[in-house]
């Protein structure tokens, strides 16, 4: 091998090694992803306690009942493969068939429902916090989806204030995080080895990373940054209910069953030149409900949902897209809308769970950046969740661990 092709595969190695893992998000067969503990619904976003029981569960719509492998691996704060072997951090083994799995009853969706927990016999358990990530795989062996996934040690507890931008600039649309993270003697130089991640309203793609503390007061680590902390306010999470497909009610306009129920959604209009209006949400979360069933797991329908959306056509390469945590805030041809020029409304139809979601419209220019305020609007009163996982890696040490977490909601912000 001559050096042109030894540099080209030791770059190779480097890039593989050292970048960023991204998730996969599933194919459009794969719906309703979420993570439960035996305490809460945790969600597309689940952060839990080193030691905490927690299971993950999917639909397949088709009808073959497909076998699907799951496999965790471990990752240090940014999101690249730790240099940990898998008995270091799991217990037990991994890439075992998931057996716990339902045919739906009662639906015109055919689906199978598929429940992981771990532990479970194969998966004793999960040695050591930090960041995760949890692939499927089908019978060949093809990767369908992965899921990111935080465990966390409860050794401090970061305190959390939410602030109006201290930037007259934009004090009308941002919200500002203040942390106090109280070091302890247990955490040696944390300066040099702690480190931050904070993150609105489980949206790990707009989280705020590398965060170092501004100063110090004693043992306390201080960030209290002008810009560095600063998050769009946003503007509180539209909603939809289908929990009852009979009937038109939380904002279905109507109903018609062909071959699965179809749900036409109030057409929405742009909300950033309007006044802000406190209205209660989940901050972009969603929840399956069906009136009438014993076990929403397998007797809740999938409904076709039709959104529309009162705004003027974009002709610079803009797109619209549906955005949630219904899908992972994930960005693909299922959630973009079209416009039709006959009705002057952009448009979009997607199968979904019966439930109760929130969704917001969302704009990304021809260049990918995303404007989550340009149909939505910004502003600082918007009722907002943030969430703050604290890192630690200890001189010499081989891993990032979290050793703590905390969340607080922005309904009581402050100047």
């Amino acid at each position: 091998m001559n050096l042109k092709n030894i540099t080209y595969l030791l770059l190779l190695i480097s890039f593989t090694v050292f970048s960023q893992v991204e998730e996969v998000n599933p194919p459009e067969y794969i719906k309703s992803i979420t993570f439960k503990s035996n305490s809460s619904d945790l969600g597309e976003l689940p952060i839990m306690k080193l030691g905490e029981p927690f299971y993950i569960e999917f639909d397949a719509l088709v009808d073959d009942e497909p076998d699907f492998y799951y496999k965790i691996e471990h990752y240090d704060y940014n999101w690249k493969e730790s240099i940990l072997v898998k008995p270091e951090f799991l217990l037990g083994v991994d890439n075992f068939r998931i057996q716990d799995y339902t045919n739906s009853f009662n639906t015109f969706q055919m689906y199978s429902h598929y429940k992981l927990s771990i532990p479970n016999q194969q998966t004793k358990s999960l040695k050591v916090s930090g960041n995760y990530i949890i692939s499927f795989f089908d019978t060949d062996g093809e990767l369908v989806f992965s899921r990111k996934f935080m465990i966390y040690e409860d050794i401090v507890t970061p305190g959390i204030a939410i602030k109006r931008s201290r930037d007259v600039s934009t004090i009308q649309e941002t919200q500002t995080v203040d942390i106090e993270i109280s070091s302890g003697p247990q955490i040696n130089n944390p300066l040099q080895t702690v480190k931050a991640l904070i993150i609105q309203n489980r949206n790990l793609n707009t989280a705020i990373s590398n965060l170092k503390p501004q100063y110090t007061i004693g043992n306390k680590l201080i960030y209290r940054y002008v810009k560095e902390t600063a998050f769009p306010g946003g503007n509180e999470y539209l909603f939809f209910e289908t929990k009852d497909v009979r009937a038109a009610t939380m904002r279905v306009q109507a109903i018609a069953l062909e071959d699965i129920y179809q749900s036409y959604l109030y057409t929405d209009i742009a909300r950033k030149d309007r006044p802000y209006t406190y209205n209660p949400d989940i901050n972009g979360q969603f929840k399956i409900v069906a009136i009438d069933r014993d076990d929403v797991s397998v007797e809740a329908d999938y409904v076709q949902v039709h959104f529309s959306l009162d705004q003027p056509e974009f002709t610079n390469g803009e797109s619209i897209y549906i955005y949630g945590n219904y899908n992972n805030y994930a960005l693909n041809e299922e959630n973009k809308m079209f416009f039709n020029p006959e009705t002057g409304l952009y448009h979009n139809s997607m199968k979904l769970k019966q439930g109760f979601y929130n969704y917001k419209y969302v704009v990304v220019d021809k260049n990918g950046t995303i404007n989550e305020g340009a149909i939505s609007g910004n502003f600082w009163q918007t009722e907002n969740n943030y969430k703050v996982l604290v890192y630690y890696r200890d001189l010499g040490a081989r891993y990032d661990r979290i050793i703590g977490f905390n969340e607080v909601s922005s309904t009581n912000i402050s100047n």
